[in-house]
């Protein structure tokens, strides 16, 4: 799906409130309350918006640790690690990486402890670990980037 200008304000205006109601959101674009709600939906059945969400704060849900590991896993059971992954709720991100590592997970944890746990206890236990690395975030600068800017950007 082509992208215009409309749809990528649009997006931006969703992507800082999900909440805004089509007239609102409309009357920020230029566009009157249906053909609003007609561009929202062809962006969701295109697949640019996924779903709606809450964003969450980790501290205050008393996640406040964070780090990102470096995961090697054994040739024959990606498929089994990238399933156990998906289905572990400390594990807040995942990408499949090229080169000294196979993955990098962004984990949340309450404390230290909580981490060490996670680490000795889970982590080597899911399928084909083979080694990892671990760094500690020790404050976050951002998060929550803009999609919608960045997709938006002149080249």
């Amino acid at each position: 799906m082509a992208l215009d200008q409309v749809d990528h304000r649009l997006l931006a205006a969703l992507e800082g409130d999900a909440r805004l109601s089509f007239s609102s959101l409309g009357e920020m674009v230029g566009l009157s309350k249906t053909p609003c709600w007609k561009r929202v939906q062809a962006l969701e059945q295109a697949g640019a918006i996924r779903g709606y969400h809450a964003a969450l704060d980790a501290a205050a849900l008393g996640l406040g640790t964070a780090a990102f590991v470096r995961i090697s896993v054994r040739f024959d059971k990606h498929a089994e690690f990238e399933k156990a992954v998906r289905a572990h709720p400390m594990i807040l991100s995942c990408h499949a990486t090229v080169g000294d590592t196979d993955y990098l997970a962004h984990i949340l944890a309450r404390d230290m402890t909580d981490l060490d746990e996670f680490l000795r206890s889970e982590l080597w236990r899911l399928p084909g670990v083979e080694r990892f690395t671990t760094t500690i975030a020790m404050r976050e600068i951002k998060t929550a980037g803009s999609l919608a800017a960045n997709a938006a950007r002149k080249r």
